[in-house]
């Protein structure tokens, strides 16, 4: 057990000792106290010093916990609280209390759906009756970019709960390129989300490839209990470790690719790398740089250097530079002729 755990142990117990005025509490049945409550949580005698509940005394007394216990001495050797009502757990919630509070209350609201964090609504009503009785409701200070018309977020936990109980799940599917709708059983393995859009990923039975589903895509998802569940000991942090995005492709698709950063982006991508294997390979005395990722040649990854239009560069390897100059100068031509321009508007 963790020496903070065992702290907070030390300290609960002495509270609740200090709140039993029936007791005279000497600085010796505190320590004994503190060793069975210790025992009680880990099953094994655990050496509580003299030393230690002194120290922890004059931590509940001080402001450092935030406790400023009101802990006094009588007759020389008893302890208890001058307050008879005082607790360590009914201290006040401080302004930066609530602030902290209220800015998790909203981003666990962001999954009210979500069964993993049912069990939290009703506590979260109650922190939020609490924070706004100490206090007027203020402005929210973290913003979350959300959007409430995203499709498929209703499948998030029927997944969620397949994965948690190892059960295959039957799925009627059409992605986009698809003329109509496919139906198959599916053994789902992790949920991920990329670009603020959720996917399943695992194995459609009968298959040996990984492969992932868009939640949104999904028309109608159910339980196949008929069939066995089998994991492969899949391990999701090796499944990605190449990978931008979501696509991930097999090893001749990995590429080293060299890329210039203009000055004025070269910051943002030094601060937030593109991928965990971004090296830094030369900055120039403009600020301007050149770095290296090792990643699957995969959609995500041109849509990321697209986006960075003129301010980014890749130099290697040759056939991906053609690949982006290509896509350049057919997005160019998009602006070349007023003429379909104006058709289409």
């Amino acid at each position: 057990m963790a020496t903070n755990k065992n702290a907070l142990i030390r300290y609960r117990t002495i509270d609740q000792c200090l709140q039993n005025r029936q007791r005279k509490w000497t600085l010796d049945s505190l320590i004994d106290a503190c060793s069975d409550a210790l025992y009680e949580y880990e099953g094994k005698s655990t050496n509580v010093s003299k030393r230690t509940i002194q120290l922890d005394l004059q931590l509940m007394r001080s402001d450092k916990l935030g406790y400023n216990a009101p802990i006094v001495v009588y007759d020389k050797k008893y302890y208890t609280y001058e307050d008879a009502d005082y607790s360590i757990t009914n201290i006040p919630i401080t302004e930066t209390d609530m602030g902290v509070i209220m800015e998790s209350v909203e981003m666990l609201k962001q999954f009210k759906d979500f069964s993993l964090f049912s069990d939290l609504n009703g506590v979260l009503q109650k922190l939020e009756d609490k924070v706004y009785s100490e206090k007027n409701s203020k402005d929210s200070i973290i913003h979350l970019d959300t959007n409430k018309e995203l499709k498929g977020l209703e499948h998030l936990d029927v997944i969620y709960q397949a994965i948690l109980k190892k059960i295959v799940l039957s799925i009627k599917y059409q992605s986009f390129k698809s003329d109509r709708p496919s139906e198959f059983n599916f053994t789902p393995y992790i949920l991920k989300e990329f670009n603020n859009r959720w996917f399943a990923v695992g194995k459609v039975n009968g298959r040996k490839n990984i492969q992932n589903f868009a939640l949104d895509r999904i028309q109608k998802i159910s339980y196949s209990l008929s069939e066995e569940y089998s994991k492969d000991n899949f391990n999701p942090d090796d499944y990605y470790k190449n990978t931008f995005g979501v696509t991930v492709l097999n090893d001749e698709q990995i590429l080293e690719i060299v890329l210039w950063i203009d000055p004025s982006n070269a910051p943002y991508v030094l601060t937030k790398p593109f991928h965990h294997s971004q090296k830094l390979i030369k900055k120039f005395e403009d600020n301007s740089i050149i770095i290296q990722i090792n990643v699957h040649h995969n959609f995500e990854i041109e849509r990321l250097i697209l986006g960075f239009g003129e301010k980014i560069e890749v130099l290697k390897p040759e056939r991906m530079r053609n690949r982006m100059k290509y896509r350049m100068i057919e997005a160019a031509k998009k602006y070349g002729d007023n003429t379909d321009y104006n058709e289409k508007v």
